[in-house]
């Protein structure tokens, strides 16, 4: 029974421990009064001895047991320790012991050190009025709540407010300081820029007064051809007039004469109202001569001028910006006026920067359309084998050969297609492959070899007029991209493929002459047309490599600009080259200084190959719209286009959405070319007003 009774006195024994932890607790709080004492004491010690050394040792007897750092919001153990609150709490839910002496611990046995946390406050305050910025000891003073004296804190106003002007002032003058730099910069640069607006305004006057003297002068000269032939009708009418009698040949004269004054005069007006530019060719007098002086032609010339200024205007920045850098370089050129005033006296006309853009105006505004004027099917209309990858005129531009997909090279006839009205000619010659054609290149010497490069990576050479191979060459070991005769060389030719590679050929020879390794795939290459040694190549790098043969460690010059692979390079000139891209962009650069000369916009491209061929003044590609458009080289925008229409797919074909132009071709220097699509469809276009 006392055994039962002394196990349910557990309770007791808790009751027992509780009230020993609370005479423990009051004994605590006793010491930790008296403890508090002695820290206020040691505190003034400190504060007389102006934070000596021994400041260093007080320091410690503020650290928490737990974390080592000044005490935080400070409580009291039952056993006289003290720790930061959230210390001791987080330590209790895990141990119930206290850390420094190892006695029973609760959350119950904890009791606020109000003396310790005042003392630590004040200590804190001291110490941030000794270390920290006036501005900080402000700041943590308002924020803690420690009391600072009125006359600390109209020293600290004080010193902020002279700290505040000071700022601001700084602050303003430096804002003056960058305000006046820029307007600084802004003066020079429109100082330059108002200098070089007066000396454009300038080069205008002087090619304004060079055209106006050659307008009188082309006035005077139409004005003398005029009356040569009044003369020479004069003289005419005279002479029928002799054998009459005298009063019927004198009436006969002065009516004839009047007649004739008259008809005269009036010939002259119609002629001066219908021919606003004085310019107008004799050509022009004779055709409208043969046709009567009738109005329709005077309507149509007047509609085509307006036609012509619509297109000046519509262009009008690019066409500026063509005559401002034509006429600044051929001022850098000719360095001085004398040298200027002397070039152009001796050529008594247009010096050659007007000269030049006078050519690119009448080239540009000439023409604003595409106008089919043949057209045939290759093959079955709606196979997807029909894609023609490449197209090109003969030597003598009598013939054209096809190439694509279909594993056949088709030669037609020109003249038969275009003046023969057929959907479906037939070719002369049809050469049948053991692979996809990619690429096809007409001898210009020999008139009956063409080459041609194909998907397994073999180049041939072929012979059209007996329809066999006359030389294989299977080095490539990927799909061979592009082939390209040389101009001046004809037994060389230059093939570039997916293996990176570069080989150079001879029909002499069985084997590659030379060859280029590369890092990237080969997507063309092309021989400049006044060199046997310049090969341009167009490559998957995004960039284009100019080498020359003789030396190919590394190439002449590397022209970048893409932003993705170079699908085609051609040469305008032997110093142009123009290049398409799969960045939906063509460009214009000049190998001889190495430079960038235009971009041109208005295609898309972004995946497909879709032909690009050029002249000496137009460059022309294919757009994935199924749009062929054509470029003049010295602007930026398409000068015509022309899409293939609707009308030739047909209505049940899911994929005529897709069709893209796959080839084009000048013929030689006339504005006639040929186009493919993706369809089979090839169309010959001209281009016209």
């Amino acid at each position: 029974m006392g055994g039962g009774s002394m196990g349910a006195l557990v309770p007791s024994v808790k009751s027992e421990g509780k009230s020993e932890a609370v005479g423990a607790s009051s004994e605590a709080v006793g010491a930790a009064s008296t403890a508090m004492v002695e820290v206020g004491k040691q505190n003034e010690q400190v504060e007389e001895e102006g934070g000596s050394g021994r400041g260093g040792e007080m320091d410690k007897d503020f650290l928490c047991p737990i974390c080592m750092q000044i005490i935080k919001d400070a409580f009291l153990t039952a056993c006289g320790h003290s720790f930061c609150y959230m210390c001791i709490i987080t330590h209790l839910n895990n141990k119930n012991d206290c850390p420094c002496c190892g006695h029973y611990l609760t959350n119950n046995q904890l009791f606020p050190n109000f003396l310790l946390n005042k003392l630590l406050k004040k200590t804190t305050a001291r110490q941030i009025g000794k270390n920290a910025s006036p501005v900080e000891y402000l700041r943590q003073s308002l924020q803690h709540g420690y009391e600072v004296p009125v006359k600390e804190l109209d020293s600290l106003l004080s010193l902020l407010s002279e700290k505040k002007r000071r700022m601001e002032q700084e602050e303003a003058e430096t804002n003056m300081k960058v305000l006046l730099d820029f307007l600084h910069c802004l003066r020079k640069q429109k100082v330059e820029e108002l200098t070089e607006l007066q000396t454009d305004i300038q080069y205008i006057k002087e090619d304004i007064n060079l055209v106006e003297r050659q307008r009188m002068d082309l006035y005077r000269t139409r004005e003398r051809y005029s009356v040569k032939m009044r003369m020479h009708m004069d003289d005419h009418a005279a002479a029928k007039a002799r054998p009459l009698s005298i009063d019927k040949q004198s009436s006969g004269l002065i009516s004839s004469g009047r007649t004739t004054q008259s008809g005269l005069g009036f010939g002259s007006l119609v002629n001066r109202k219908a021919d606003p530019k004085p310019q107008e060719s004799s050509q022009g007098y004779q055709k409208k001569e043969a046709m009567g002086g009738s109005d329709p032609p005077s309507v149509s010339h007047s509609g085509l001028a307006m036609a012509r200024k619509r297109r000046i205007h519509a262009q009008f920045n690019d066409l500026q910006e063509c005559y401002l850098q034509k006429r600044r370089q051929w001022v850098s050129q000719t360095r001085n006026q004398q040298e200027r005033s002397t070039y152009t006296s001796k050529r008594e006309g247009y010096h050659a920067a007007l000269e030049d853009f006078q050519s690119v105006l009448t080239t540009f505004t000439r023409y604003s359309r595409l106008r089919v004027i043949a057209e045939l099917r290759h093959g079955d209309l709606f196979h997807s084998a029909n894609i023609v990858s490449s197209i090109e005129f003969d030597r003598d531009d009598e013939l054209f050969a096809t190439a694509g997909v279909s594993r056949r090279i088709k030669v037609f006839e020109f003249a038969s297609v275009v003046n023969e009205p057929a959907d479906v000619h037939c070719p002369v010659v049809e050469m049948s492959t053991r692979s996809k054609l990619s690429c096809l290149s007409w001898n210009k010497f020999t008139k009956n070899h063409i080459a041609s490069s194909d998907y397994e990576g073999i180049v041939t050479v072929w012979d059209v007029n007996t329809r066999q191979s006359v030389m294989e060459y299977e080095e490539h070991e990927k799909r061979a991209w592009s082939v390209d005769f040389s101009r001046t060389e004809p037994s060389m030719l230059v093939s570039g493929s997916d293996d990176c590679k570069v080989k150079v050929w001879c029909t002499n020879q069985e084997a590659s002459v030379l060859n280029i390794d590369m890092k990237a795939n080969i997507c063309c290459v092309k021989y400049n047309p006044g060199s046997s040694y310049h090969v341009a190549v167009g490559s998957a790098d995004h960039q284009i490599h100019y080498y020359d043969l003789r030396n190919v460690s590394a190439p002449l010059h590397v022209f970048s600009g893409h932003r993705k692979a170079v699908s085609y390079v051609k040469f305008l000139s032997n110093n142009e080259l123009a290049s398409a891209s799969t960045d939906s962009t063509l460009r214009l650069w000049d190998v001889k200084e190495n430079v960038p000369v235009r971009t041109f916009r208005g295609h898309t491209n972004e995946k497909n190959f879709v032909g690009l061929t050029v002249n000496s003044e137009y460059i022309a590609c294919g757009s994935e719209t199924n749009e062929v458009f054509v470029y003049h080289k010295a602007i930026s925008k398409p000068a015509a286009g022309h899409k293939f229409g609707s009308s030739e797919l047909d209505d049940t074909d899911d994929d005529a959405g897709s069709y893209f132009i796959s080839a084009v071709c000048w013929k030689s220097d006339s504005p006639t070319m040929l186009t493919a699509n993706s369809q089979g469809t090839i169309k010959v276009l001209v281009l016209a007003a």
